[in-house]
């Protein structure tokens, strides 16, 4: 067994943090652009961008975590194993779900995109109220995933300096 991560799984999970880090910076920017300028309209588009490509870049992950050789983790008890794996799913649900969120808002709006010059094919659901839905469940994602990337931080940052530990070592 291997004494770490592997370095395509600590390579894929920093490039995920800078696109998770895009996607936040680039929605919250856009409240200080003017409504229906072209900075705001460019913004939101940087936002899609980050959006599909963390939702290509999770399967690679999730392809990398079952390809790659695990290695033996410290023990710290059944109840930090429990919130260990349920943080692992809901983390991989959050980069999952919300690309699809992001992809079925914009489809009922019948707003198009475009992603290097191409137009995607949008989902035939236009419907006001199937959007205003679908944001605000993409919003309360959104609020939930601060808390989840908020947390995981914290997690490694404990186990850095308090329990002194080499889990954060291990990804760096």
């Amino acid at each position: 067994m291997q004494k770490g991560y592997s370095p395509i799984s600590i390579y894929l999970h920093w490039i995920m943090l800078a696109l998770l880090i895009g996607a936040y910076a680039s929605i919250e920017l856009r409240v200080v652009l003017e409504r229906g300028s072209d900075a705001r309209a460019l913004i939101k588009v940087v936002h899609y961008m980050f959006g599909f490509s963390i939702f290509a870049l999770v399967w690679w992950r999730l392809i990398a975590r079952i390809r790659t050789a695990s290695f033996e983790r410290e023990k710290y008890g059944k109840f930090q194993e429990v919130v260990s794996k349920l943080m692992f799913i809901a983390l991989y649900v959050l980069m999952i779900a919300m690309p699809i969120l992001g992809y079925v808002l914009i489809s009922a709006e019948g707003k198009d995109i475009a992603v290097l010059g191409m137009n995607l094919p949008l989902l035939d659901i236009q419907n006001e109220d199937l959007a205003h839905q679908v944001e605000e469940i993409h919003e309360t994602f959104g609020k939930v995933g601060y808390f989840l990337i908020g947390f995981h931080a914290l997690a490694g940052l404990f186990h850095h300096f308090i329990v002194k530990d080499d889990t954060l070592k291990r990804m760096l």
